[in-house]
């Protein structure tokens, strides 16, 4: 599914993303472009961020 139609980037760039250490909706758009044109999708990305922020690693 897609996080930012405006760029064609997906969820799961999205947690690539995050995986990789990005920490704000910014710095998934300098890393992916996403929100970078109408903004429309800052608001799932920030929930996408929100909710890797409460998993809890096992082990």
């Amino acid at each position: 599914m897609y996080a930012c139609v405006c760029r064609a980037v997906t969820e799961n760039e999205v947690h690539d993303c995050i995986a990789a250490g990005a920490k704000s909706a910014k710095q998934i758009r300098d890393a992916t472009g996403a929100g970078g044109d109408c903004a429309s999708c800052v608001r799932k990305i920030c929930a996408i961020l929100k909710r890797s922020e409460n998993l809890v690693p096992i082990g």
